[in-house]
């Protein structure tokens, strides 16, 4: 009898030692809202007639009443000023097996859909991989029927200081590049800006991080980060052109912590 009470005690203990940390690596989750109340840029625009292949480009709907004039809509909120593109980042913790990942696999994908770099934000990684995709051709266009020329340019941008990181044209769909930047202006402060030298309205804009606990937010400018270690955090909320601001949260093992952010 005990034998079996200890060996019954010993498989409790041993299943609290096993599921311990488990529960630990589980962290909690950071959710909430980034709005912005300034005064929202009109679109910047851009003459189709300027840039090649004007009528397959003309397919995206980010475009004048006309048609004949691309709108990029740098800003985008919606009736509760929710902030659509922000990304919302933990800045305190530096993850160097995600990092060393990020230099064999690129944690973003952007691709070239309808003359438009797809996310329009996102992240990077300094010393990781950067990964473009070429989605784009025009069946109507004998010049262009095995994929519209598009030329990622990308750059380590801080403010209007900035060098360029990659520049290499993909000519067909499904062409992609994957290649590593270096961002050596991050701790600075820098981000990636990526723009297409054939179609100047194709940008985009990517924010550097150091670890996985990041989100973009929606339409809404909602947000929900999972998994992130217990314990107090510095996170950032930053879109390109409307700002940043930061906040400290504590993140409760199993819990999920409030963090709104206003961009003014």
């Amino acid at each position: 009898m005990r034998n079996r009470q200890s060996l019954t005690m010993s498989f409790l203990v041993g299943c609290m030692l096993i599921a311990a940390p488990l529960v630990a690596q589980a962290g909690g989750t950071i959710k909430g809202k980034v709005t912005f109340t300034g005064k929202v840029p009109p679109p910047k625009e851009f003459a189709f007639s300027k840039f090649p292949n004007v009528e397959f480009c003309k397919k995206n709907e980010s475009k004048s009443a006309d048609g004949e004039t691309r709108l990029l809509k740098e800003v985008e909120v919606d009736g509760s000023k929710g902030l659509k593109h922000a990304v919302v980042a933990v800045t305190d913790i530096k993850d160097k097996d995600f990092m060393s990942q990020a230099g064999k696999e690129s944690p973003q994908l952007v691709e070239a859909d309808l003359c438009e770099f797809k996310p329009y934000t996102g992240v990077a990684v300094s010393k990781g991989l950067f990964k473009v995709v070429n989605n784009d051709a025009d069946p109507s266009d004998p010049k262009s029927a095995e994929g519209v020329l598009h030329n990622p340019h990308s750059f380590d941008q801080l403010g209007a200081k900035s060098s360029t990181e990659f520049n290499i044209g993909l000519a067909k769909k499904g062409d992609s590049l994957e290649k590593k930047v270096k961002l050596k202006m991050s701790k600075k402060g820098s981000v990636l800006r990526l723009q297409c030298d054939q179609h100047e309205f194709m940008q985009g804009w990517y924010l550097p991080v150091t670890n996985s606990h990041y989100g973009v937010a929606g339409a809404d400018g909602t947000f929900e980060i999972k998994d992130v270690p217990a314990g107090k955090h510095k996170v950032v909320a930053w879109h390109p052109i409307a700002g940043q601001v930061e906040a400290d949260v504590d993140v409760k093992d199993g819990g999920t912590v409030e963090a709104n952010f206003e961009i003014k």
